[in-house]
């Protein structure tokens, strides 16, 4: 039997950028090498945006449309809705009376985010309990490995915890998930921080050419180059290090090295040197995605087949939980 992977995004709406070489690229080679079941997180946006869920529903479909358009085959892999899953819920309980708070008190995304997002209330049970939540997320399904970066592995490591305290009281229930590291690439957003929409400096993989063209032809490069005539590094390039370093070939990647640490070229060179390139790889993305707003029945068919599948597990699932624990 194949191993089985778990991974799934909260639905904020479009993605840019950085979701396709941070997490969709991965899941377009993990479709072909796993059992994988990849699902919206509808439930986890409400950890943050439990105050305004208006646009939940709008964001679920526009995210699995960039899901579809990049080649995330529902033929291959198992798309679903979390909260359509409602022993997703069940489980979140029963593991909650066993996960001791100081676990949950000491991750470091609880302490961060608390920190950084000062604008909204995240002193609720929902956000600190995320983790179980997310445990029962991966769990359920007995998943084998969870793709993630270096950056995450201790959220993953606190569920492997939580799945051994289970086993520990219960007998060997689930296994223990793997974390399945990934490589994810350094993709800054216009202003030269790490794209993100909060940020309002994202490049959507569906924008319109033209639009996409000119935020990167505006996105923010070397700052010791402020006239032409000035050197830079591209090492220092949010561009550079973002769309050359994912489009350009080396002979490319060699003529701007060149060309910036001698002032040889300009940064609008450097950049119409790979935006064509980047354009070409959106162009059959953003076909298939006006393809798939043509026929909106098509993306409930699909997370409605891909629960059907996601349920029958977690049913199996949930009743040897509840006879692991003599509740029935």
């Amino acid at each position: 039997m194949a191993k089985r992977v778990l991974s799934g995004m909260r639905p904020t709406g479009k993605l840019h950028f950085g979701h396709y070489h941070g997490v969709l690229a991965n899941w377009l080679k993990l479709q072909n090498e796993y059992e994988c079941f990849f699902f919206v997180a509808d439930w986890h946006a409400l950890t943050t945006d439990y105050a305004n869920p208006s646009n939940i529903k709008d964001n679920i479909r526009e995210m699995v449309i960039d899901w579809l358009s990049v080649g995330i085959d529902p033929s291959k892999a198992t798309i679903f809705r979390q909260s359509a899953i409602k022993e997703h819920a069940e489980l979140h309980v029963l593991l909650s009376m066993i996960t001791p708070l100081p676990w949950l008190e000491r991750n470091p995304t609880y302490k961060e985010q608390i920190e950084a997002i000062k604008e909204k209330d995240l002193l609720t049970f929902g956000f600190l309990g995320y983790p179980v939540l997310q445990t029962s997320d991966i769990i359920i399904y007995k998943a084998n490995k969870v793709p993630v970066g270096i950056d995450q592995a201790p959220h993953l490591e606190l569920s492997r915890e939580i799945t051994r305290r289970f086993n520990h009281f219960y007998g060997e229930v689930f296994p223990e998930p793997e974390t399945l590291l990934t490589s994810i690439p350094k993709v800054l957003g216009t202003d030269g921080r790490k794209m993100s929409k909060s940020y309002n400096n994202s490049i959507f993989l569906s924008d319109p050419p033209a639009e996409a063209e000119k935020k990167m032809l505006t996105m923010m490069t070397d700052t010791a180059r402020k006239k032409r005539t000035d050197t830079g590094s591209p090492d220092l390039c949010p561009f550079y290090q973002t769309f050359h370093s994912l489009y350009s070939d080396e002979k490319t990647l060699e003529w701007v090295k060149e060309g910036c640490t001698t002032a040889s070229i300009g940064c609008i060179e450097c950049k119409k040197s790979v935006i064509p390139k980047v354009l070409a790889a959106l162009e059959p993305i953003q076909l298939k995605r006006r393809e798939l707003e043509a026929d909106p029945a098509r993306i409930a068919e699909i997370l409605n087949e891909g629960t059907k599948k996601a349920s029958a597990v977690a049913r199996e699932t949930m009743t040897h939980v509840r006879h692991a624990m003599g509740l029935e």
